[in-house]
């Protein structure tokens, strides 16, 4: 692994070599002002310079964007483009190959092009009328070829009349409604996302030392209400992470958190800030803030592992280049992991919902019947198709499993250094050796013969056998070592997971998969089938919509009271189902009744999840 790492990265910058030597022998400037003065309705105005020389010159538009692992570059976002020159228009032509490259010749006696454009947004995508989360890689374009560390950019921001912002950016000026940014470099500008909106709240999460602040916008007055329960837990939050990293890599932190349900829910993290997006009730107890939770501890521990620490393949110069996704089982799943972890130790969750978490996923990997001809790393490396998998057949094709089955594959090796350390070491060495110490926002990349070495010095094993079984291989089993070496094992009741529940109630579905097999929205539609199921061998497929039974509408409540009563009889399940305009009955012999996901405690083992989950001292 690391020869292929180490061949392909030094191809790739061999490759850029030339044109970065070229383009970079004078620093590359962005001077860039936008007017978000009416983002409520999804439209920003950018103006921007950047330096030129005459002569043939090309420019871009981000492309691959940090922390998406995929082409995701808005270019049809983008409108009303102009170039010029000295006050005169500038020709422009778009490459016919590559897409989010441009050409123009720049007129002699000319040092800057000035560029416009607006950029719109669709409804529900970042914005409502009340907030806007502003992504500079949508609003701005640079010198193609140049690394993104060698172009300096300097910039400001209009925001509506009345709203406030919070960005990880130095403000160096503000004058009614605009800000002026410091300058930084395009890698650090694109890095710091601004979050704007009508109703704000700025709340700091430590009282000296570096700032960490919580910055809230929602699009209602009341939404912005917290308890001080939930406040003690953001701030023991920040307190846990730097024990359980030993460190930081940043110069301050701002949770940018949106609260909407029409700008759309978001999770991306960035070095010295995250953007978290959830519903308007985001702050309401129970599932809502259990959501929060996970997301601020995954999107937060991602400053360390995946900004700091971060797979040599994602280590690109600038955003033109094409990202190696493979190891995101190291920068997604063992996120995944600690974004359990942290909210524990913090007391945004408590044990049991760290339990039914875990089991919940432990239940989702073991019934997913794609592991069978598709291992984790293939996930990884088909990243740019992975992430927008439709929702039907997921459980044949596999899904996004280097975060789930990734976070059981760390849970176990966390186990297997406490139990063979006698509890004198765990994972926090880990964490300490691979992502400790304190610095800026640097980059520090890693291969898989990193990652193996650094937990051989916490525990020497045969860590490389141990990840290419469970990560590399095609295995039938999932990785639940970690539960029942941990203390405890998987169980099946008719009692309802509370994480399952929560999810179902605010998403509007049903999970009735370890019973008939199927996944339903709440308007009957089946979202997913798995295979050998009861629903499975009764002919029902994802797509079709389930009407009701015997003449009577269908509902998830009635649905599982049927499969419960079904429990204590000897009749078939019958459904009446529509696919495609084709009505017909479709009959389930099953009578298991309703089965939901638990962790269940072994007697006379270790409680070492519960030891994982506890405050850090």
């Amino acid at each position: 692994m690391r020869s292929f790492y180490s061949v392909r990265r030094t191809a790739f910058l061999v490759t850029i070599g030339l044109a970065v030597s070229i383009a970079a022998s004078a620093q590359s400037r962005i001077t860039l002002n936008v007017d978000a003065s009416e983002a409520a309705r999804g439209i920003i105005h950018v103006s921007e310079k950047m330096t030129a020389a005459p002569g043939r010159f090309a420019i871009f538009y981000p492309k691959w964007i940090p922390g998406e692992h995929s082409p995701t570059g808005t270019l049809n976002n983008m409108v009303n483009f102009h170039v010029s020159a000295n006050g005169q228009p500038v020709a422009w032509n778009r490459d016919n190959v590559e897409m989010f490259a441009f050409y123009c010749d720049v007129p002699k006696g000319a040092s800057s092009l000035d560029i416009t454009f607006d950029d719109v947004e669709d409804p529900g995508s970042t914005h409502s009328a009340n907030l806007a989360r502003i992504k500079w890689n949508r609003l701005l374009l640079y010198q193609r070829g140049v690394n993104q560390n060698k172009i300096s950019v300097t910039g400001s921001l209009k925001v509506p009349a009345g709203w406030d912002l919070a960005t990880a950016l130095p403000i160096s000026a503000k004058s009614g409604d605009t800000v002026q940014f410091g300058s930084v470099d395009l890698e650090a500008f694109v890095d710091s996302p601004a979050m704007i909106g009508r109703y704000f709240r700025k709340v700091p999460l430590t009282d000296s030392g570096t700032l960490h602040e919580m910055d809230i916008a929602a699009d209602s007055e009341q939404a912005l209400q917290y308890s001080p329960e939930t406040l003690a837990g953001w701030k023991n939050l920040i307190t846990q992470a730097h024990r359980t990293y030993g460190g930081q890599h940043y110069n301050s932190y701002h949770f940018l958190l949106s609260l909407s349900d029409i700008g759309g829910s978001e999770g991306l993290e960035h070095h010295q800030s995250s953007e978290d997006g959830v519903g308007l009730n985001g702050l309401k107890a129970g599932e809502p803030l259990n959501d929060l939770g996970d997301l601020l501890g995954h999107e937060y521990t991602h400053s360390w592992n995946g900004k700091f620490r971060r797979p040599a393949g994602l280590s690109t110069p600038d955003f033109e280049q094409p990202m190696v996704g493979e190891l995101l089982w190291v920068y997604e799943g063992l996120t995944e992991y600690m974004g359990y972890v942290l909210p524990t130790r913090a007391g945004l969750w408590t044990p049991e919902v760290f339990r039914e978490t875990i089991a919940q996923d432990a239940a989702m990997m073991a019934e997913q019947q794609g592991r069978n001809w598709r291992p984790v790393a293939d996930t990884a490396r088909m990243v740019q198709f992975t992430y927008s998998s439709p929702r039907g057949w997921r459980n044949t094709r596999r899904g996004v499993d280097y975060y789930y089955e990734g976070g059981l594959v760390w849970l176990e090796a966390d186990v297997l250094i406490r139990k063979g350390t006698n509890g004198k070491k765990s994972l926090n060495d880990f964490l300490h050796d691979f992502h400790g110490g304190s610095t800026g926002p640097v980059v520090k990349p890693y291969t898989f013969s990193d990652v193996v070495a650094a937990l051989n010095r916490v525990y020497p094993y045969d860590w490389a056998t141990f990840l290419k079984q469970r990560i590399y291989d095609v295995r039938s089993e999932a990785p639940t070592g970690g539960i029942t070496n941990g203390g405890w094992r998987l169980e099946y009741s008719s009692t309802p997971n509370i994480r399952m529940a929560g999810s179902e109630q605010e998403r509007g579905y049903r999970n009735f998969f370890y019973s008939l097999g199927i996944y339903v929205s709440d308007n009957g539609t089946i979202n997913d089938v798995r295979p050998n199921s009861p629903a499975w061998n009764a002919g029902l497929a994802p797509g079709m919509r389930i009407l009701g039974r015997n003449d009577k509408p269908y509902s998830n409540d009635a649905l599982a009271a049927v499969i419960t009563g079904a429990a204590t009889s000897t009749s078939p399940i019958n459904l009446q189902v529509d696919n495609g305009g084709v009505v017909g009955n479709y009959n389930m012999d099953y009578h298991g009744g309703l089965r939901y996901p638990h962790l269940v405690r072994t007697e006379g083992q270790p409680d070492l999840i519960s030891e994982i989950g506890a405050p850090l001292p």
